[in-house]
């Protein structure tokens, strides 16, 4: 049987794994797939739309899948929010369910999101972020893996967040970041490369160079953005260069510019 402490509240058609473990005064409502080896702490609200894998720890006070904050919202349009495994939601973390995109809101493994922080609805977030406390995610934002928001950033809704990206405390992120890159201020902008997580990461100093040429052109040439991207792509030989072509290539929003 689950460790269900005596406060809890486990409605009917709440799916918890034998092996999960709920703590006092935390609800796990009707439809709600908690899966094995998770633990849900106290005071936490587990909404109806929500999927959760394995080995997830959700702290005190955390409210996971609930309505998103969208004046348009009924509760007739909700989509779902799906968890990968072993990710670490701390205290108060909110994280909204889908309302517009089939998929709903999606968050894949590994990733820590400290006190405070927010997922909109409808996010795509990949594997092994950290959130800061606080920082925050409008709706529809697609994000990478192993990227790094400082604490108090907010991204902007539809905005893009590429793999290996940091992004400097207290910045508003109103356009794409692409990989590789930091960014920082109150309307973020490209600062250079997040070189000390590219070397946490195990890149090569060939692979940040190449990376620092590829921006070097694409920011700093003059060129007009399509020949840019064609003389970055003519040469682009290694799989990073070519990640950051096709970031750009799908921006929407345009790319974060540099100082």
């Amino acid at each position: 049987m689950p460790q269900i402490h005596p406060s809890a509240i486990i409605e009917d058609g709440a799916d918890v794994d034998p092996s999960a473990s709920i703590g006092p005064f935390s609800i796990v409502e009707t439809g709600a797939i908690v899966g094995p080896c998770c633990e849900i702490q106290s005071n936490v609200r587990i909404y109806r739309h929500t999927r959760m894998g394995r080995d997830n720890v959700v702290c005190h006070g955390a409210t996971i899948g609930s309505a998103p904050q969208d004046l348009g919202f009924a509760p007739d349009k909700a989509k779902p929010l799906t968890i990968g495994d072993g990710n670490h939601f701390k205290e108060c973390v909110n994280i909204s369910h889908g309302v517009k995109e089939e998929h709903g809101t999606v968050i894949g493994n590994g990733n820590y999101l400290m006190a405070f922080s927010h997922i909109g609805h409808d996010c795509v977030v990949g594997d092994h972020n950290v959130f800061a406390n606080t920082a925050t995610l409008g709706g529809h934002v697609e994000m990478g893996g192993h990227a790094f928001l400082s604490g108090h950033v907010a991204v902007h809704q539809f905005c893009r967040v590429g793999d290996y990206v940091m992004i400097g405390g207290v910045s508003g992120v109103r356009q794409d970041v692409p990989p590789y890159a930091m960014a920082n201020g109150q309307l973020a902008r490209f600062v250079g490369l997040n070189l000390v997580g590219l070397r946490r990461a195990g890149f090569s100093q060939v692979q940040r160079s190449a990376i620092k040429q590829a921006y070097r052109v694409l920011l700093q040439s003059g060129l007009r953005l399509p020949d840019a991207l064609a003389q970055i792509a003519a040469t682009a030989d290694t799989d990073e260069v070519r990640n950051i072509v096709a970031f750009v290539e799908r921006s929407q929003r345009g790319i974060v510019s540099a100082d």
